[in-house]
This record gives structure tokens, sequence and C-alpha cells, in this order.
């Protein structure tokens, strides 16, 4: 097995930043594709938190006016990822978020914190740092969006580029002047290059001018070529087409392991299901449940937004109560429907729970807990919620759209007979389908031998790393023999 080096170009990375499932992905992708004998190393924004978990690390190079201020690239391992970090406080050493302030409205000088992603990726594309020159360059999402515009535009040998989309949501669009300032030739802000509707479209720069496009499921790969999925992007997806594919992401099933988790209060695995039963007491008690150990409770872990369906569980809580359930509920986002879900909890104390926020170890035991793990996306380009909860053996009710559909059997009469489900899914995306699909749900739980199977089923699906690092190591070793032959 030949030896690939691939760079990957992120904004976040799990265990040192995290916003989304972006980081996951990106910090799960270096260690599964290692057995392929792909030397993957990430460059990423020196965040504080990032500085902090890489220590010292080694100079590898200096920049002395990096968009208006010096510079320097920073080489070291850290929450056992290899890295490059840029270390450029004057984008980067600030409290807040990656790309937000402490206040949540957007950075105003974004546009320079992430064209300068850009401009270091390219430049170790190139061989700026000559003990890693990659063979192909993996960009994540707009803020990575200007890599392969850079190393396109660059006029010399560049290695091959991936642009991957985790949601075309978010495309990182900045007014025409901010093309002046990139350092790109004059012809870049035109309608095969930068330029998008008359503005500087960082993620549409990625999708015309990298080699390669991937996203993060099958399903969301077809959605995002039509006028509902692809968010005004379609016609480019469309026009390139044919270098555009889906991977499913994987978990982290170390980190996601019910036999051995320590911040679940009993851990099990799909031999020993019975000891399954203590965390769901444990989690009643934790969200001030009524102990009816009979109940179904469904559990929540998400962002509360119109994308995640959130308020269409909200206008379902009625048919929920009435089928005698409980929810718990982790998250946080729209202040409209955090009130409704927190004025929910307050008007039925007993039956249903509410946390406001993000803690990861209430994520643990709400998927070890609850016998069924909601997620009614009105589009999910993957969700990981939808995987933690197949291997904890939570059944996933989930919206028929991108990765969930990819990811989840619908336990229909043909799947009963065949023993395959693993959950249920509902379509279309409204209020009265997902209380029917609450109404299916709590008929499947009427028979326990049933829900046991599902349970063993879910529990035994893989959804582990490994078929997508062979599908993304297939990607890369076709494009760099492109490249280099």
């Amino acid at each position: 097995m030949s030896s690939l080096k691939v760079l990957s170009v992120v904004s976040e990375i799990f265990p040192l930043v995290k916003t989304g499932g972006l980081a996951d992905v990106a910090g799960a992708l270096p260690a599964a594709l290692a057995p392929h004998g792909v030397e993957m190393r990430t460059l990423i924004p020196g965040y504080p938190a990032v500085k902090a978990a890489l220590g010292k690390g080694e100079s590898v190079h200096r920049f002395d006016h990096l968009f208006g201020g010096p510079a320097q690239l920073i080489a070291g391992r850290a929450g056992g990822l290899d890295l490059f970090v840029i270390d450029a406080p004057h984008f980067y050493d600030r409290p807040g978020g990656p790309y937000v302030g402490p206040n949540g409205i957007d950075w105003p000088d974004n546009a320079q914190r992430f064209a300068a992603l850009g401009v270091v990726a390219s430049g170790l594309g190139l061989g700026l740092v000559p003990g890693f020159v990659p063979d192909v360059v993996h960009a994540h999402d707009w803020q990575a969006g200007l890599a392969p515009a850079y190393l396109h535009y660059s006029g010399t040998r560049r290695p091959g580029t991936v642009m991957t989309i985790h949601n075309i949501a978010f495309q990182g669009q900045f007014p025409a002047h901010v093309a002046t300032m990139l350092g790109l030739p004059a012809n870049a802000f035109a309608i095969d290059g930068i330029e998008y509707y008359g503005m500087v479209g960082y993620l549409k720069a990625g999708l015309q001018l990298a080699d390669r496009i991937t996203t993060v499921s099958p399903g969301y790969a077809g959605e995002i070529l039509l006028p509902e999925g692809g968010m005004g992007l379609d016609g480019l997806l469309q026009a390139r087409s044919h270098v555009v594919s889906g991977i499913l992401n994987g978990l982290d099933d170390e980190t996601w392991n019910p036999a051995a988790d320590a911040l679940i209060a009993a851990p099990f695995d799909v031999k020993t299901l019975k000891a399954r039963a203590a965390n769901k007491v444990a989690l009643k008690v934790d969200f001030g449940l009524d102990p009816d150990p009979g109940a179904l409770l469904f559990g929540v872990v998400s962002r509360l937004s119109w994308q995640k369906g959130l308020d269409l569980l909200a206008d379902s809580l009625g048919t929920l109560l009435d089928l005698g359930a409980q929810l718990v509920l982790l998250g946080s986002g729209d202040a409209d429907l955090a009130g409704r879900f927190a004025g929910a909890a307050r008007s039925h104390p007993g039956r249903i729970g509410v946390r406001l926020g993000y803690d990861e170890a209430v994520a643990h035991r709400i998927q070890a807990g609850s016998d069924v793990l909601i997620v009614p996306s009105r589009f999910e380009p993957c969700g990981l919620t939808q995987l933690s909860a197949l291997r904890y053996g939570a059944l996933p009710l989930v919206a028929r759209v991108g990765g969930l559909a990819d990811t989840v059997i619908d336990v229909n009469e043909m799947a009963r007979t065949s023993g395959v489900g693993t959950g249920v899914q509902f379509s279309p995306v409204t209020a009265p389908a997902l209380q029917l699909a609450l109404k299916r749900v709590a008929g499947l739980w009427q028979d326990k031998a049933l829900w046991k199977k599902l349970q063993r089923n879910a529990m035994t699906t893989d959804v582990s790393w490994e078929r997508a690092a062979k599908q993304y190591d297939t990607l890369f070793r076709q494009l760099a023999a492109e490249r280099t032959g």
C-alpha cells in the first residue's frame, strides 16, 4: 500500500473546538484513513483553545503580512491529531466562537479570517513546508472554500483538490469589494470563478474550482442538485454533477460505545440489553420526570432551529402527551423555540424535561436512556445524532431526508417481515406527518418482543468510519493519480 499525503483544511475540529458535525468529521477522518496508508494533517486557525491544546509546537513558517498582521504557522500534535495551526493573533486570538463574537453576531472580518485559511492552505499545497507536501488538499465547508481557488489560480503544478459540503445552507457570501483584497487575479471575479450574484462566494468558489465535490451522504448529494435542496447552487452542482458524490459520515464508535461509556449510569451492549433499563431510570431522575416504567420516553439532542424541525415537535407535543409518553430535550438555539419547550416543561412537570444549552455527558445519557430519539429535520446532510441513537439502542424517529433516510431503515410491513427495521421515518416533513409517526412508534412499543428485536438491529448496525474511509481513500488516490499522470 503506497503512502498518500492529504491536507485537511477546516475551521473546527473535535476535540479542540466544535460547533457542529463538521468538527466530528474532521477529528475522526485522520485516524480512520491511517490504516489505508493515508497521512492526513489538518490545517486550522489558531483559536485560543487550539493554541492552548497545542502548547509550544514548532514554528515552520512566518508571514510578515497575512491580511493585516504578522502570523506564523506552527506544526504540532494535540488531541491525537497532527496539526498545522495558523497563529495569527489579529484574527483568532479573541473571545467568542470560531465564527461569532460573544454577542452572537458574525465577526466583521470573517472574510479576511477565512481567506487567510485558504491562502495558507494553498501555500502548504505548493510546498510551503517541504517535509509535508500533500498529494490532495481536502477543504471543508465555506470557511475553507478559497483553498481550491488559490490553488487553481496559482499558475503552477498543484495537488488535487476536494471540496466537501457539510451544510449547503451556509455559503460564506461577502460584498464584491472583498475580491480586491484577496490577492487573486482580476479575472477570478467572474461567474466561472469566485463571483456569485455580484458578491464573493467562498463556498461557490470551492464548488466551482475544486477537482472533486463530496457531501456527507448519498441522499444529500442528490438533494443538493435540485432547486429545493441546492440553496441557489443547484445549477452549478448540476453542471458539475460528474464530479459530485456522497460519502456517508461515520461515527466515532470508541467515544460512542455504550459498553464502555463512563458518562452513563450503567454500561451495556447488545448482549446485556436488560442493563439499559437503569439508564432510563437515571435519565428520568435527572430531568425530574415521573418514574412510570411503562411510559415511552422520547429524547431530543439538537440545535433548536427551523432546519432541525423542532417547531414541528413543539406543535406535536399534545399528541405525544396524549399517548402517555414523556420527553427529555437537550438543545439551544432559536429563542422562541427554547421558550416554547421551556414553557411546555413548566406546564407538564413530570412529563416533559428540558435542558437548554449543550452538555456532552447529558447527550450521552439521553442516548442511553431514551426509548426513541426524535430527529425531525427539514433537511439533514448526514446527521450524527441518529447514528449515536442506533449505537445506544434508542430507536431513531427521523424525517425521510438526506442522511437520515440513508441511515435508518423504516419499520414498514416488509421490514418487519424481513426483520431488518431499525427505526421510523416520516414524510412529508410536517407536523401532521410527525404526529402519525409518533403514533406508529407508540404502536410498536406495545410489542415488547418486536421492540427488543429492533433495538438489537439498531445496535448491530455498522455506523463506524470504515466504509467511508475506504471511499475517501479511493477518491483521494484516483485524484492524485490524475494530477500526476
